[in-house]
């Protein structure tokens, strides 16, 4: 009777999947417990919402907290495993007929107390069997916590660089064009320095494309690395006290060695070249603009919600009281104009224009069809620089000193200009503009 109920009681506390006792048990939402481990392994690859591997329902992926009740009971599980060990004829000292209870850690073999205290032992390092298992056991698992956090890092940046690979070579094709309609403006027999400007950009473009293929090898190669050496600890977890103690090895300072030199996402960042005359062609549009300001934390959410939709982050920095929007006092409906400002000293800015009939009437900006905004955010320690409707990365250098604005009503278009180094950050393609606006802007502060 008492075996059987022993045995009811160990096969309770076995993970269906490992088919072991279960390490670090976590309870999902169904009420089947796993390893933690495992479960990870074991939806890594699954949609949302995960099916439970035991009854197949779905459940939602979380970061589950340890249930300490069934890690408790693994434990005494385990120690009545290893009392039972080590109370065989085997595990009898043959000298002094005592049970083999301390490890020693040099030979990697047990040895009864007197054993271990003896002249030929007396200078090795050694263990109560009993608490060490369990000992190393915590340090592989918060090693394995540590790997895991990793592996989900670097998977998080393989996938943000595809992507960013996706959106910035559809970036390179648009800016191309865009080019060549400016030159067409400015020099309509005049093609050589077009040409050198497109093939800079395509050299340049040919580069950081190779350096993004490096980057996902070395990614993968790293990913592989991970999953491995977190299996390896995974399989040392499960296994018995006495065999855990002498296969231990050098297994946690191999693993702390992959954590070395983790692969940084590149960031792709073409140079703007000067486009000559572009500057003196937009000053004869010149307009000096004049600003109402007004302190907008709590009533627009601008940068919190690009940080939020294009980077996956909070909205950092959002209840700044340093934060400011400004409006134009003219409106624009028809003509050309040409307005600079001065960004340098700003943590977070944005600048453009925007419906005239939109004003004070939204606080959720960047989703609008009725703004045309350059905006240039800080996303941990970079700057990224976008454009609204739609809101779209442009994988350009950060500009600095005065960007101008230029507003071209017969072509239905605004274009920003990167004033110091005389070159075109952007400009909308024609007929995007057909509405009166009033110039914007909006800065954070140091």
């Amino acid at each position: 009777m008492d075996s059987d109920f022993s045995h009811a009681f160990q096969k309770e506390l076995i993970c269906v999947i490992c088919s072991n006792y279960l390490v670090d048990p976590v309870t999902i939402c169904c009420g089947h417990s796993f390893c933690r481990p495992c479960l990870c392994i074991s939806w890594e690859e699954a949609q949302s919402p995960a099916n439970c591997p035991a009854c197949r329902e779905p459940s939602r992926k979380q970061d589950f907290k340890t249930n300490i009740l069934l890690k408790n009971l693994v434990t005494i599980a385990r120690k009545a495993s290893l009392w039972q060990f080590l109370s065989s004829e085997k595990q009898i000292c043959g000298t002094h007929r005592e049970t083999k209870k301390m490890f020693c850690d040099v030979e990697k073999s047990l040895l009864c107390l007197l054993c271990s205290n003896s002249q030929e032992h007396g200078s090795h390092k050694h263990y109560p069997i009993e608490g060490a298992a369990e000992e190393h056991r915590e340090k592989l698992l918060e090693q394995m916590r540590i790997l895991w956090k990793k592996i989900q890092e670097n998977q998080r940046n393989l996938n943000e660089e595809r992507r960013t690979a996706l959106l910035w070579r559809g970036d390179v094709v648009l800016r191309a064009q865009m080019i060549r309609s400016e030159y067409r403006k400015l020099h309509p027999v005049l093609h050589r320095e077009e040409k050198q400007h497109l093939e800079r950009l395509n050299k340049e473009y040919q580069e950081i494309f190779q350096q993004l293929q490096r980057s996902w090898v070395n990614m993968d190669q790293k990913s592989k690395h991970l999953k491995e050496m977190y299996q390896e600890l995974m399989k040392m977890c499960h296994k018995p006290d006495v065999e855990l103690l002498q296969d231990l090895g050098d297994i946690v300072a191999r693993s702390e060695s992959v954590l070395l030199h983790m692969p940084q996402p590149v960031n792709p960042e073409l140079t703007l070249g000067p486009i000559t005359g572009l500057v003196d062609r937009l000053n004869r549009f010149r307009v000096e603009i004049a600003f109402t300001w007004e302190v907008t934390n709590h009533n627009i959410r601008l940068f919190g919600d690009v940080r939020r939709l294009m980077f996956r982050r909070g909205s950092l920095n959002s209840d700044r009281s340093d934060y400011f929007a400004a409006w134009g006092t003219w409106v624009f409906s028809s003509g050309k104009h040409y307005w600079e400002l001065d960004v340098d000293s700003s943590w977070d800015w944005a600048l453009g224009v925007c419906k005239d009939s939109w004003i004070r009437k939204n606080s959720t900006m960047v989703t609008s069809k009725d703004i045309f905004l350059l905006l240039c955010v800080k996303v941990d320690n970079r700057f990224s620089v976008l454009t609204t409707s739609p809101l779209f990365p442009h994988y350009v250098e950060k500009p600095l000193g005065r960007v101008g604005v230029f507003l071209d009503f017969e072509g239905g278009s605004v274009s920003f200009l990167n004033v110091t180094k005389s070159s075109l950050i952007w400009s909308y393609p024609a007929g995007s503009l057909n509405f009166p606006v009033r110039p914007f802007f909006s800065t954070g502060h140091r």
